[in-house]
């Protein structure tokens, strides 16, 4: 029998009989709580909890605490959530599966049983960010791209081969069939999952920050670090502080002519101001009902983007009519009705419905057309202002975030030696339809198609200097493109399929031509690129491309027909037709009724039933990969593509405890908003650097070096990637770009790879400052990873963003933030100090208060007073293990003594 200590057991009418469900109304007669007045986030979570209260993982207190949860209270609880599934994403999941295979690896040298190493809950991997644009702009852009991808990946496909037959509960979406996240909403998610007739809601983490997309049609779901996801697999449960549920209320309705990418982009500008950072969100009202269900896929799709860790639409009739659209079978739609129904979860709250912490007023006819830009999200701009913010930003000195260009120089313009074209500041060199948060939306698709259309008809086209390309979320896409007739029209313009990945958005742009990237490099000009992703930050979408703009696929058609970001599209014409007629943006701009004249063709079932039936996307070249048997994987010796991970390396059962840190040395100094990205990026290797001089003495070809996405079970590699972007700013060594830092006390300038290796061997500890939201963008466990391996022990921020945080403690390092607004600047840290910290002599707990003792070389010092964001028990328990793959081992040892 279930465990049911709040006799919540019951039973509700589906079509055709009745279900099992734990019911919350139990809760509330019982008068744990106002349950009925949550917001449905909360529900969902206190179902799990019900659900899974088994007095040890979960017990009867967690299931009282949020029960009783209320608005605005202090917020030192921690929920034990255990998810449905996991969803990895290749370039996060390879690494978790290498992890998962170093655990058996090491359980099989103690004499345990490796199979006891074995994933708990289904988990889906997609493999969608292993492919590059290197070819574009021709019908055989695809197949000569994919075969290029598998040529490079051979290897870490052949390792994922071997993960699906040695692990159980383990599918695999292949290349060639989307991205992660469109392929979870449009396949699958299930909103509600049946098993042995008991029905709960559908719950997930994946190893993407933009895995909140799928809120959009009411699964609760976030990103966590690949380290986070492997604790999940092995039946830990995801531990979160208790949240603060802030509410957006949306009224009004879109006006004519914006679009759902304006609408997210103006969201990201409001609630990061709000300052949203680790709260849940939810949208209710009316305006969140009018949203189609795609729309509010992309709203959900940016949460990370505007700091949230969920971005929720409830289950309402637009979702159903969604499940069916998308090839769902009718008797799931019905249970997912009757169930949400009998919960309490079915419809977009109205005004009042819930209780939240804070409610926020957001109009949708306030929107107005919009891009985002140059380096971060949140950077919103007028579309008819891009113009004109770019030449301020041309203007204004590089340490006020501009680029520093004397008027003389702004206008120049150079020669592009044997292309017959010249090249400026401002001009576009990349225009990509690309990204989950767009490709999606078939309101958005078919719109860049219907642009696309029209520009044809008028006899307008794209500068040979730009490299564009189309990478839609799924084959579905391309069918109702294909049938609406529209692909035939964005093709003319350059855009053919180049992939079904992520491609431009995460970093796999591949290469510019060579004669146009020495133009660009050799005179330091400011070009651009405009994308309909969601991340733009400094070099992640190419290393020589300084200004990214969001926006919607129509606008990267338009902006690619225009040739520069320097313009004011609104009034400027994008060109002249075959009679030499200005053609004005208004002109090609399709009207809400041209669009749903075309809808129909994203709205056939059998199309997505097709596609995710066979997913055929790379079936031939998926079956010639070769496949390796066993519980235990051997590793290659020679591989620079696949290698043991050495966390485990000093491996003891019992844990030896975090320890103190005296002594430290800083390793670098960083200002705000460093990213994922800046501290490992996913940019190609190169050649002189030192995972590519690694890569060299190891025999790889240079031309077969990739990016380090593709590196990421190489722990060699990987570690020399880290803070190895060559736009990062270490201010430890002013005026200069990439990983370079100053090493103490010989004050020489050399890499960050290398000044951490001569303190590793000389045992001293290190630590890193840095400022507001440390860590931001991507969910990248080897931003964790790389840290550790670099020997840092504690990093110190005035603030941290949440995956990166929890990734730092789950790899054992130790986050720290300044109190009363202080800053490494204000107290005068240069890099030359050493460091304690003080107060951890006993252990760590959580939210604990500290001291960081600063010694001066002039034999001065300070005693600084810092919060641990330690914030819940489990975390630090993870520390005192050295982590949490650890902690879960000698969990699973010491279960199976």
């Amino acid at each position: 029998m279930p465990h049911d200590p709040f006799n919540a057991l019951r039973r509700f009418p589906i079509p055709g009989g009745s279900g099992r469900y734990y019911a919350l109304a139990a809760l509330e007669e019982a008068e744990l709580g106002r349950v009925s007045r949550l917001p449905p986030t909360l529900k969902v979570m206190l179902e799990s909890l019900l659900r899974n209260c088994d007095g040890k993982r979960v017990t009867e207190q967690h299931v009282r605490a949020l029960a009783a949860w209320q608005p605005n209270a202090r917020r030192d609880g921690e929920i034990p959530f255990v998810v449905g599934r996991i969803l990895l994403q290749d370039m996060s999941g390879f690494p978790a599966l290498n992890d998962f295979a170093m655990l058996r690896a090491t359980a099989s040298r103690l004499n345990s049983d490796p199979g006891r190493i074995e994933p708990l809950v289904p988990v889906d991997v997609v493999v969608d960010h292993s492919v590059e644009v290197d070819a574009y702009g021709s019908p055989d852009a695809l197949r000569r791209n994919m075969e290029n991808e598998f040529g490079r990946n051979v290897e870490r496909f052949q390792f994922l081969k071997w993960s699906k037959q040695a692990f159980s509960n383990i599918r695999v979406i292949p290349p060639g069939n989307g991205i992660c996240h469109q392929v979870n909403l449009e396949f699958l998610a299930r909103c509600v999952w049946e098993k042995d007739g008991l029905y709960y809601p559908d719950t997930l983490v994946g190893t993407d920050s933009h895995t909140t997309m799928i809120n959009g049609i009411g699964v609760v779901g976030w990103g966590v670090g690949g380290i986070e996801a492997e604790a999940g697999m092995l039946g830990q449960p995801i531990y979160i502080l208790t949240p603060d549920v802030v509410g957006v209320h949306l009224k009004g309705t879109l006006q004519p002519g914006t679009t759902a990418t304006d609408l997210v982009l103006s969201l990201t500008e409001a609630l990061r101001k709000l300052n949203v950072v680790g709260k849940f969100v939810e949208y209710f009202g009316e305006g969140a009902a009018s949203l189609s269900v795609t729309d509010r896929a992309v709203v959900s799709n940016m949460s990370p983007d505007y700091g949230a860790t969920v971005g929720f639409f409830s289950v309402d009739e637009k979702t159903l009519d969604f499940l069916r659209s998308t090839g769902r079978p009718e008797r799931h739609v019905a249970a997912v009705e009757a169930y949400c129904r009998a919960q309490g979860l079915f419809g977009i709250p109205r005004p009042g419905d819930c209780e939240y912490s804070h409610v926020f007023e957001f109009d949708l006819a306030t929107v107005r057309p919009s891009v985002s830009g140059p380096r971060r999200p949140q950077d919103r701009i007028d579309l008819d202002r891009l113009g004109a913010r770019f030449e301020e930003l041309l203007a204004s000195p590089v340490a006020g975030g501009g680029y520093g260009k004397a008027a003389a120089d702004r206008t120049r313009r150079f020669e592009v030696p044997g292309r017959g074209f010249d090249i400026g500041h401002g001009d576009i060199a990349i225009a990509a339809i690309t990204s989950c948060t767009n490709t999606s939306n078939p309101n958005l698709m078919l719109a860049a198609g219907l642009l696309a259309r029209k520009a044809v008809e008028r006899g307008l086209s794209v500068h040979r200097r730009i490299k564009t390309s189309l990478a839609p979320g799924s084959r579905a896409v391309t069918a109702y493109l294909h049938k609406s007739g529209l692909l035939a029209d964005l093709e003319a313009l350059g855009f053919h399929v180049v992939a079904y990945g992520c491609t431009t958005c995460g970093g796999a742009s591949g290469p510019l031509d060579a004669a146009i990237e020495e133009t660009i490099v050799g005179n330091d000009l400011v070009v651009a690129s405009v994308l309909s992703g969601n991340r733009n930050f400094e070099a992640r979408i190419h290393p020589s491309v300084k200004a990214n703009f969001l926006m919607s696929p129509a606008l990267v058609v338009a902006f690619a027909i225009a040739g520069t970001v320097d313009i004011d599209i609104c009034r400027t014409p994008l060109g002249t037709d075959v009679s030499g007629r200005p053609v004005h943006l208004a002109d090609l701009w399709p009207s809400e009724a041209e669009i749903a004249a075309v809808l129909r063709h994203a709205d056939d079932p059998e199309t997505y039933r097709r596609e995710y039936g066979a997913l055929a996307g790379s079936a031939e070249l998926w079956g010639k990969v070769p496949e390796s048997h066993g519980a235990v994987y051997e590793w290659e010796p020679n591989s620079t593509y696949i290698k043991e991970p050495p966390f485990l390396a000093r491996f003891a059962e019992e844990p030896s405890g975090f320890g103190e840190i005296r002594g430290a040395r800083a390793l670098a100094l960083f200002g705000d908003s460093l990213t994922t990205d800046h501290i490992s990026s996913v940019a190609p290797i190169p050649l002189r650097s030192p995972a590519g001089e690694w890569l060299q003495r190891h025999g790889a070809n240079p031309q077969t070096f990739g990016n380090y996405g593709v590196r990421r079970c190489n722990h060699e590699v990987m570690v020399r990637g880290t803070f190895a972007n060559v736009r990062l700013k270490n201010l430890m060594a002013p005026g200069t770009e990439g990983g370079v830092t100053v090493h103490q006390p010989s004050g020489e300038l050399t890499t960050i790879y290398d000044a951490s290796a001569r303190y590793q061997a000389e045992s001293v500890p290190l630590v890193v400052f840095a400022g507001l939201d440390y860590g931001t963008g991507s969910a990248r466990d080897w931003a964790a990873k790389g840290t550790q391996l670099l020997g840092v022990r504690l990093v110190v921020a005035r603030s941290f963003e949440r995956i990166h945080r929890s990734n730092l403690i789950g790899m054992g390092v130790l986050p720290a933030q300044f109190k009363d607004g202080a800053s490494w600047q204000a107290l005068g840290i240069d890099g030359s100090e050493r460091f304690d910290l003080l107060g951890i002599g006993n252990g760590i707990v959580p939210m604990q208060d500290v001291e960081l003792a600063i010694r001066r070389a002039d034999g001065t010092g300070d005693r600084v007073p810092l919060l641990l964001r330690v914030d819940t028990a489990i975390e630090a328990e993870y520390l005192r293990h050295g982590g949490i793959l650890p902690y879960v081992l000698r969990e699973i040892l010491a279960e199976a003594a």
